[in-house]
């Protein structure tokens, strides 16, 4: 067993080896969630310590810890005994006051081994439900007169793209450098990154869809709607159409992790609408120092 520090793209594709090979309804990570919350954002990198856990040539753990205290791991059920090393590899790694992070209820070695670790479970409070839906008989895309679909078309979408996250997750430090960054990371592909273009040219509504081929799974992350434009069902639309090009390239299911808490509402309300149902949530762990 070997540890070492994360050194670039590399080691980020090898982090989603991992979470590939262990993806089920019972795991909490994606490729997809790994390279849209590396890059969603430039410059922060010296913000953060990220280390990786090897055995014969194949990741087995990651942990990635950032100042704010988030801390966020992956471990191998297989090797659960590594739970109480990687957590103590990120106590370490960063001198910080607090520590935070989130698991699936179903990871029961990390639940485990935080519980020993001192962290304390948050019983009430915002949790993230992950939700999923087979691909068959998909909604079809309707959308306002004017207003139309489709996949970016590369750089010269970027800006706008930037744009409409900006403003539907105001204050949102998402760029279009960043979001160009984004679009380079695997597994990337524009074919499942859609926008709603408005009859100003502004974009609407987008929806960046990610497919892990290995297991035929899609995921949505992120989606969101420009201020200007919302209550025209313009978020279901763009869902849609994404959801048909995740069938059309061999996915069986879609999935998407959203607020599941009474605090905000809309997003479930929506992910419903188009024929998800929640499978397991997320529960909060803290540690003080």
């Amino acid at each position: 067993m070997t540890r070492f520090d994360y050194s670039g793209p590399a080691d980020l594709r090898a982090m989603q080896a991992l979470t590939a090979r262990l993806w089920s309804r019972r795991s909490q990570w994606t490729v997809g969630d790994l390279a849209w919350n590396r890059y969603l954002h430039v410059g922060r990198e010296s913000e953060w310590a990220t280390s990786l856990w090897e055995h014969d040539g194949e990741v087995v753990a990651w942990c990635w810890v950032r100042e704010g205290g988030d801390l966020d791991l992956c471990v191998d059920p297989a090797r659960a005994d590594l739970v109480d090393e990687v957590l103590a590899w990120g106590l370490a790694a960063l001198d910080l006051a607090r520590y935070e992070t989130q698991i699936l209820d179903a990871e029961e070695h990390l639940a485990a081994g935080l519980l020993r670790a001192g962290f304390t479970a948050a019983t009430d409070g915002p949790f993230f439900l992950h939700t999923g839906r087979d691909l068959v008989d998909l909604p079809t895309p309707v959308l306002p007169e004017g207003f139309t679909v489709r996949p970016v078309r590369g750089a010269a979408d970027a800006a706008r793209w930037a744009e409409a996250h900006q403003a539907a997750f105001h204050p949102s430090r998402v760029t279009a450098e960043s979001y160009l960054n984004v679009t380079a990371a695997w597994p990337y592909r524009a074919g499942f990154d859609h926008v709603v273009v408005a009859p100003d040219g502004r974009f609407a509504a987008y929806c960046l869809g990610w497919y892990d081929e290995a297991n035929r799974v899609g995921e949505f992350e992120p989606v969101g709607t420009h201020p200007d434009f919302r209550r025209r069902g313009l978020a279901r639309a763009v869902c849609a159409s994404v959801l048909h090009a995740f069938r059309a390239a061999g996915a069986e299911t879609a999935i998407v992790h959203c607020r599941g808490d009474d605090d905000y509402p809309q997003a479930l309300a929506l992910y419903t609408d188009l024929g998800f149902t929640g499978y397991a949530r997320t529960v909060s762990y803290t540690r003080s120092r």
